[in-house]
């Protein structure tokens, strides 16, 4: 029982941090959260960091894991809500998977608007991790809803197979582009519609209908 409680004990400490550290990272940004702070207000000793997270970055690193899979849960609930709409007819089934990606995208872009998603994933991610080892991370947790769009784009006929991994790579790293773009923008909601429309011109080529 007392280990249990110990990992308890630790298990609590690792999430107070990791929410306080989302909370100031959102609201101050990286470089203005301080690590004494970010311990003050979870109400744990600088130790605690170093020995769950490292340093404040890797604290940072594991906020932004969080979010990433947030971002990657939602949109793959709403291609997941696509999917079990596609029926047997094939006109039916290509308008519903037309429609289907087009909402998934348009729901990143308003995602990346959100204040906390704008400021720790899109402003401070690329500089605190690196340009690669953010896209790396990036690429882990949505290429595979890119690629499953790309896919069914494949089951259509509108792309070759063998071409669809490299295709998925290349749209992903557009659909990055295109939410920093509305991230930096003074006009989220003009940059949003600016940034879907340049995305379905690239997307004409592989969109069935």
């Amino acid at each position: 029982m007392p280990r249990r409680s110990q990992l308890d004990r630790s298990r609590s400490t690792k999430a107070d941090l990791v929410a306080t550290g989302r909370r100031l990272f959102a609201e101050r940004g990286y470089a203005g959260a301080a690590a004494e702070d970010i311990v003050a207000a979870a109400g744990v000793t600088r130790g605690a960091l170093y020995h769950h997270f490292g340093d404040k970055r890797g604290l940072f690193v594991a906020v932004l894991e969080e979010l990433e899979s947030e971002i990657t849960a939602e949109l793959t609930t709403s291609v997941g809500a696509v999917m079990a709409e596609l029926g047997d007819d094939a006109e039916a089934r290509t308008a519903t998977m037309r429609a289907g990606i087009i909402r998934s995208l348009d729901r990143y872009l308003e995602i990346c608007v959100r204040p906390e998603i704008l400021r720790i994933a899109l402003i401070d991610a690329p500089t605190v991790l690196g340009w690669q080892s953010w896209r790396e991370l990036e690429a882990r947790h949505g290429l595979g809803l890119v690629i499953g769009i790309v896919a069914l784009a494949a089951e259509s006929g509108s792309v070759a197979g063998e071409d669809v991994s490299l295709i998925a790579q290349l749209l992903f790293s557009s659909i990055i582009e295109a939410g920093l773009f509305v991230a930096h923008a003074e006009d989220h909601v003009a940059a949003r519609a600016e940034a879907m429309r340049a995305l379905l011109v690239l997307l004409s080529s592989i969109l069935p209908g």
